[in-house]
């Protein structure tokens, strides 16, 4: 008897040894296959993996678990502490998906309609003869100026401590419209600041209030907050850098409006609110269904843009996004809702492309189901090069100039490749990659160029709408020719004084407020060029200049009348 129990426990010891060592075989090459997925992501970001630099945090998402997550650089370089998953970001434009549930939430309690006319909460708003509806808002149809571009062309430094009142004061000067509203998308910060407005007038608490009560807290995302107080000590909070002269600076912001931004998280509370999107605990599936409802404009045409997210796709995959850039910060939350994937990137630095990367790592993860081959296993990869000879190149220089913005792109030719002037704010060069098509090296972004043609140029950057531009003749004026655009202009929807001097061959540009000195390239007649902001002169019938009108992108329209 003692024998056979013996073998008996023999036998069951011999079978569990073997079964383990078969589980411990067959564990290998699934480990040894996530430790290459990791190597290959930690690849993407090792320019920024060093004590001497920011960087970033990243974490991967899978079924609702960080299957990877890590930070990359230091969160302070004054006292060498490290980024880590707890690091703690303002994520600035990516906040605008809370700001949406939030509103979305007081619509299901009944507190006010999507369909209800702004006015209705912020009646001191002017009269522009047409209804713009919270919906409008939410999906950047409204046609409101952006107050950050009204600010800046104010003489406003972004790091100026401002809040509700001084916002919602410029914007209420506004007496024009960037279009009508529901014809056209165009990304605006006011919209989501007006958002916080009517949350605070409806429910009688602050956005940053009635977030925390109604969406952070009852997830238990313990370390986010909408930051409203510029002076709050915040935990483990990561610096904003910028690069200068070598190294970097701190680049910090001071406002205390929310709406449009101004979340600060972590990457382990994102991941939180990212298992909500598939188990929503807070707002229901109803709450997502509302906030993933595209834009229609009233030409029937339906826009990426959702309610605080986008709506689009990635070779091949249906993906929800949002990134975000303020200060020194930059980041990205993307989500392949259909792979139960998601791919958070927070940074401190300025110059980061947290959206570029976040698809790099999707790249490494998804690529048995993307359409097209990842690239993001090469992260130091340079386009694939064609020779063009120098006759090509020079054909191709010039400028171009897009009728609807006014931006002028200077192309000036270089050996074996382009030097492209952005509007005279930023320069890069473009390499062929054919005969037509030249793809930028060392531009903060992925942007491409097409040739079409003798006179046609359509520039993309990332994976935005292409830019349609014309070839122009640039003017080339006189000492006295600028001299009649000198003088002092003002606008009272601004409420600012910009003084124009001619000198040394050039038209420079001051806003009194400011003292700041920018030099205005000419384009066509009477239009130039600054930062990338067009400035249309106007001429009465004596053909005397009287005035102008300046379009910068986010903000249309904004007239100057010459004292």
């Amino acid at each position: 008897m003692t024998k056979i129990i013996f073998r008996t426990i023999f036998s069951l010891l011999l079978a569990v040894s073997l079964a383990a060592a078969s589980k411990s075989r067959a564990s290998e090459p699934a480990q040894s296959e996530r430790d290459q997925l990791t190597r290959r992501v930690d690849a993407l970001f090792a320019a920024w993996d060093k004590t001497g630099s920011p960087g970033c945090a990243l974490g991967v998402i899978k079924d609702g678990e960080l299957i990877y997550s890590r930070g990359y650089g230091m969160a302070n370089l004054e006292y060498g502490i490290a980024i880590t998953p707890k690091s703690v970001f303002d994520i600035g434009s990516t906040s605008k998906q809370f700001t949406a549930a939030s509103v979305v939430l007081l619509s299901q309690q009944g507190m006010l309609s999507l369909e209800d006319d702004i006015h209705k909460f912020i009646p001191e708003l002017p009269d522009y003869s047409k209804r713009i509806t919270v919906r409008n808002l939410l999906n950047h149809t409204s046609g409101i100026r952006d107050y950050l571009g009204l600010m800046l062309m104010r003489g406003m430094n972004f790091d100026d401590t401002t809040g509700d009142d001084d916002a919602l004061r410029l914007i209420v000067r506004q007496k024009g419209l960037n279009f009508d509203p529901g014809s056209e998308y165009l990304y605006s910060n006011s919209g989501y600041f007006l958002l916080s407005i009517i949350v605070k007038r409806v429910s009688g608490k602050t956005l940053a209030q009635f977030a925390a009560e109604n969406i952070f807290r009852p997830l238990g995302m313990e370390h986010t907050h909408y930051h409203d107080n510029h002076t709050v000590i915040v935990p483990m909070r990561a610096t904003g850098y910028s690069p200068s002269d070598g190294g970097f600076k701190i680049e910090m912001s001071n406002f205390e409006q929310t709406g449009d931004g101004a979340v600060y998280t972590t990457v382990e509370d994102l991941l939180l609110w990212d298992r909500n999107f598939y188990d929503p605990k807070v707002g229901g599936r109803r709450m997502y269904d509302e906030m993933l409802t595209q834009g229609i404009l009233t030409s029937g045409k339906k826009i990426n843009y959702a309610e605080g997210l986008m709506v689009d796709g990635y070779k091949g995959l249906k993906t929800i996004h949002h990134g975000g850039s303020w200060a020194g910060y930059r980041a990205e939350l993307i989500r392949f809702p259909d792979q139960h994937f998601s791919v958070i990137c927070l940074s401190n630095l300025a110059s980061f492309n947290p959206s570029k990367l976040a698809r790099d790592v999707a790249g490494i993860y998804l690529a048995d189901v993307l359409k097209a081959p990842s690239e993001a296993a090469k992260p130091t990869s340079s386009p694939t090069t064609v020779a063009i000879s120098e006759k090509e190149l020079k054909e191709r220089a010039g400028a171009y100039r897009e009728a609807k913005t006014g931006l002028v792109i200077k192309v000036i030719p270089m050996p074996d490749r382009l030097m492209i002037d952005y509007a005279g704010m930023l320069r890069f060069q473009a390499v062929p990659v054919s005969k037509t098509s030249f793809h930028g090296v060392d531009a903060p972004a992925d942007i491409k160029i097409d040739f079409d043609g003798p006179a046609k140029l359509v520039l993309k950057v990332e994976t935005g709408e292409p830019s349609i531009l014309e070839r122009v003749e640039v003017e080339k004026l006189t000492p006295a020719q600028l001299a009649e655009y000198a003088g002092e202009y003002y606008s009272d929807e601004l409420d600012v004084t910009y003084a124009l001097e001619a000198k040394d061959y050039k038209l420079s540009f001051r806003i009194a407020q400011r003292g700041e000195n920018l030099v205005l390239e000419p384009g066509i007649k009477d239009v130039f060029s600054v930062r990338g902001n067009e400035t249309h002169f106007f001429r009465n019938h004596q053909d005397r200049v009287t005035g102008f009108e300046l379009n910068a992108g986010r903000v249309k329209g904004i007239k100057f009348v010459r004292k």
